[in-house]
């Protein structure tokens, strides 16, 4: 996909699902609010203490699904190295990031302080690769299940005694 594709998405479509990578490589997912900075980058808010940034500054790399507010519908997945910026420096970022998901905030100077008591700061996703939508993201609801017709218990048992004396059921 191409990745100016995968940053229009990202503007209309804030809702995320962050992956990143623990210590011992398995993943560990956060919703997140998603934005695109004026340089092209995606970020995210996050606080200096969630298990998520640590994982970030040991391996600097991220992965994003974003999806529309109904869910279903179209969705990208964006991934990349990551940038994490700091207070103070991460302040005015912040503020932009804020009015690019939320709009104007009524108290800017409340906004400030909350994200210094936060210890927020600024992730910043430098785009390598974009994939999407998949097949099943036409918008059209949740996929079909298929579901497989369940034997009946006396079914399962004679199975299952057959597979013990060697046949197949």
């Amino acid at each position: 996909m191409d990745l100016d594709a995968a940053r229009e998405h990202v503007r209309q479509h804030s809702h995320a699902v962050r992956t990143t990578l623990r210590h011992d490589g398995s993943p560990q997912m956060s919703p997140v609010a998603a934005a695109v900075d004026a340089q092209g980058r995606v970020v995210v808010s996050s606080r200096e203490t969630a298990y998520k940034l640590k994982n970030l500054r040991r391996e600097p790399r991220a992965w994003l699904c974003v999806f529309p507010d109904a869910f279903y519908g179209p969705w990208v997945q964006v991934e990349g190295r990551v940038e994490v910026l700091s207070l103070p420096e991460a302040m005015e970022p912040l503020v932009e990031y804020y009015r690019a998901v939320a709009g104007e905030h009524e108290d800017w100077a409340e906004y400030r302080e909350a994200m210094t008591a936060e210890q927020r700061c600024l992730i910043r996703v430098h785009l390598e690769r974009g994939a999407g939508p998949g097949r099943l993201s036409n918008g059209d609801g949740p996929p079909p299940l298929r579901v497989r017709a369940r034997r009946s218990s006396r079914a399962t048992s004679r199975c299952s005694a057959g597979r013990r004396a060697g046949a197949a059921c």
